[in-house]
């Protein structure tokens, strides 16, 4: 038991699944941690949930969306610790329901095509930004009920995500190209909405995703075109960044003296504020940036 890695835990839950979010897999791993630890009291509960949450988010870069998970874990291991007198009694519901959330929070991506299909319609062309699995599940979903629609996909480097979505559609039989990211200026007058996924969701309804979000986030409001967040409620976290830089990632700086063999620089994240977001499509409807406030304060006082 002492061997227990909260990393490699969170790692392997999402090596073992390839469609599960940071989120989720940070609370599969802080529900192993109660099992393995079996911690005695409830303080000593609270202190290991802390400390592995800490160990977890500073040892992952970019952990936006991871750090949302471990406060949604400890709110509610926070909001239940007194309502059983017996601690036994206290622990086995804490991770019995802790599972019950993972698995109700696996099937939001289907909720989210659900509720995001009505604004996908015939002989649309939409550009998308970056790699979603909610955006892609809303795709495929659309292309099910017999939508008619195009996407432009952009190269999303430096991660270069696009491809993998390009493959994905492609296999989906739905009409793709893709353009380099530096094209979307180019592009933004010929398609009719932008899709774009979330690494998280700030207080204040902005939005923190693969570096070029806010960039075409920019042009899709200076083209007047709809520029829609599709994502999971458990991306929402506890942030209130005014501007990129208050997002504190360790790559944000940029570096002057980075060897002439790796000229690359910059971040892989950046923020896009909420005056560029039409509308958040989520598992609990359809958001405008100014609610994603509201429905933290449900989820942390209600």
């Amino acid at each position: 038991m002492s061997d227990f890695s909260i990393t490699d835990t969170y790692l392997k839950f999402l090596e073992e699944d390839p469609d599960i979010t940071m989120p989720i897999a940070a609370i599969e791993a802080l529900v192993t941690l109660l099992r393995v630890k079996n911690p005695k009291t409830a303080a000593e509960m609270i202190n290991t949930i802390k400390s592995a949450a800490k160990d977890l988010t500073d040892s992952i870069p970019n952990s936006i969306s991871l750090r949302a998970g471990c406060d949604i874990f400890m709110r509610f291991v926070l909001r239940n610790t007194h309502i059983y007198g017996d601690w036994e009694s206290c622990k086995q519901h804490l991770i019995e329901n802790g599972q019950l959330f993972v698995s109700r929070s696996k099937m939001s991506r289907t909720k989210i095509a659900q509720i995001g299909v009505q604004f996908i319609a015939d002989d649309d062309i939409i550009l998308v930004h970056g790699f979603s699995r909610a955006v892609f599940a809303l795709f495929k979903y659309a292309a099910e009920k017999f939508i008619r629609f195009r996407c432009v996909v952009t190269e999303s480097r430096p991660t270069s995500q696009g491809m993998q979505l390009y493959s994905l559609l492609k296999e989906r039989g739905i009409p793709v190209i893709m353009v380099v990211d530096s094209a979307v200026g180019s592009v933004i007058d010929q398609v009719n909405k932008v899709f774009v996924g979330a690494e998280g969701v700030a207080e204040s309804g902005g939005v923190i995703n693969l570096v070029g979000t806010c960039s075409v986030g920019v042009l899709a409001r200076n083209a007047r075109k709809p520029f829609y967040v599709v994502t999971e409620c458990h991306k929402f976290v506890r942030m209130f960044p005014l501007s990129p830089d208050d997002l504190s990632l360790p790559e944000d700086t940029l570096d002057f003296s980075r060897p002439a063999e790796k000229p690359l620089s910059g971040p892989t994240l950046d923020y896009t504020a909420q005056e560029y977001i039409t509308a958040l499509i989520t598992d609990l409807g359809v958001l405008t940036p100014s609610a994603v406030s509201e429905e933290l304060i449900k989820m942390w006082y209600d």
